[in-house]
């Protein structure tokens, strides 16, 4: 009986826990459709290595519609046409892997960045992809596509202590994102993969040939309208 009682205690307790933890979420989420998230954990973790935290948050609208269009042909082309997850990446991105590609890809939209970016942290595994599935969720259903964006373009690092598009655009071209050219804004997504070890004001090499691709394939989001969700 004693084995049963606490079983069924231990039961109350996880099932209050995962209404606390789901309500809670929900409402997490509610307020950033609205609120700019003030802080990240990455940012913390950052600061406390001493890198710093510098951001100055834009509005999608004030922002040149360059930094979004060279984000969707950079990271994400179906972003506008899929609800969160595009399992077609997903399975490229495994079969490039296996296949033993010597640059490892992930698959990760940009809902799901975003999930990760504002609401968890980097690192973590399976449960940390546990836990991005289910905030990726919360946004797609409760965010327009366009505060997605927003945010992802806010709050994402853009270099070392560096977040976002408009803090990323003063630190390599003095002015702010609003004044974005194409081939900036292509230079600033090339970054976004690996921002402590790309630069975008001079770029070399992969990062370079990278930003390169990204500006060509911008013309083709445009001009096929996978950027239609945001307009």
């Amino acid at each position: 009986m004693a084995r049963e009682s606490f079983a069924r205690r231990a039961l109350r307790w996880i099932v209050r826990a995962l209404i606390i933890f789901v309500i809670g979420s929900v409402i997490w989420v509610g307020i950033y459709r609205f609120v700019p998230p003030p802080v990240t954990t990455t940012m913390i973790v950052n600061a406390f290595d001493g890198r710093g935290i510098a951001k100055d948050w834009m509005s999608i609208d004030t922002m040149s519609p360059n930094m979004a269009l060279a984000a969707i042909a950079a990271e994400d082309g179906n972003f506008c046409s899929h609800h969160g997850f595009d399992f077609k990446a997903i399975q490229k991105a495994m079969e490039s892997n296996f296949q033993g590609d010597r640059r490892i890809r992930g698959g990760s939209t940009i809902s799901q960045q975003t999930a990760k970016n504002a609401f968890l942290w980097q690192n973590g595994g399976y449960v940390r992809k546990a836990f991005e599935a289910w905030f990726t969720v919360l946004i797609e259903l409760l965010w327009p596509k366009k505060r997605i964006m927003e945010v992802y373009l806010n709050i994402a690092e853009t270099g070392i202590g560096t977040y976002g598009a408009n803090a990323g655009a003063i630190r390599y071209f003095h002015h702010d994102a609003s004044r974005l050219s194409r081939a900036e804004a292509a230079r600033i997504a090339a970054v976004l993969p690996l921002p402590k070890k790309r630069e975008a004001i001079s770029p070399t090499g992969f990062t370079r040939r990278y930003g390169d691709r990204i500006a060509r394939r911008m013309g083709q989001v445009q001009r096929y309208g996978q950027d239609g969700c945001l307009k």
